[in-house]
């Protein structure tokens, strides 16, 4: 087991903290793996299963890196922390940014900071938290665009940013989501949620 600094005290969920010194405990607990601060409060993630969360997860990620190998002017991230705020560092499942002249930077220390353009949540034991504390947050700092996979529920929610407002992107004429700050990113969630990686990947690449 690895040692903590006994000056430093354990992150522990519901701790109110700073960012400052919720990177400070988080950076003693080397062997913790996803914490988050969300509105001044931490919150501390549940081992993972792989029907729940691992498989999802991954799906989720082979759909958009084939869509990141045609564009690379952005940048795919798989649990990467992003600084919003003073009171808010949240660590999404999967982010897509633009590299440049987007909504984010890369911080001096290799950090995300400001909002990514699209933010996607693996939901199974946190869909309370996804669906309503982190759609609230992404909403008010200015993410793009949300994508939830509620996986108990077998629903994925795609929201939009519109005047302000969190609006659910809705399918076209041949039942795709499409994304609007990424052209070209289309999703089949009929077999993302029935785990056809194949025909996501054939809608994702057909022609317009």
């Amino acid at each position: 087991m690895i040692a903590i600094p006994s000056t430093i005290p354990r992150l522990e969920n519901g701790d109110r903290l700073t960012q400052i010194e919720f990177e400070r405990r988080y950076h003693a607990m080397p062997h913790l793996k996803k914490a988050e601060l969300i509105n001044g409060i931490v919150y501390m993630a549940s081992p993972l299963r792989i029907n729940q969360h691992g498989e999802p997860h991954a799906l989720i990620i082979g759909w958009l890196t084939v869509y990141l190998a045609s564009h690379s002017h952005l940048q795919l991230g798989d649990n990467c922390t992003v600084r919003l705020d003073p009171d808010n560092e949240p660590q999404p499942d999967v982010l897509l940014r633009k590299r440049s002249s987007g909504t984010s930077t890369i911080s001096a220390d290799g950090y995300v900071e400001g909002p990514p353009e699209l933010i996607v949540e693996i939901a199974a034991s946190t869909v309370s938290l996804d669906m309503h504390q982190k759609r609230e947050l992404y909403c008010q700092m200015g993410v793009q665009e949300y994508l939830v996979w509620r996986v108990e529920d077998g629903v994925i929610d795609w929201f939009e940013l519109v005047n302000g407002k969190y609006q659910l992107v809705q399918p076209n004429s041949a039942g795709l989501l499409c994304s609007n700050v990424f052209p070209g990113l289309r999703l089949d969630r009929t077999a993302l949620l029935s785990g056809n990686l194949a025909q996501v990947l054939a809608m994702l690449q057909q022609s317009p």
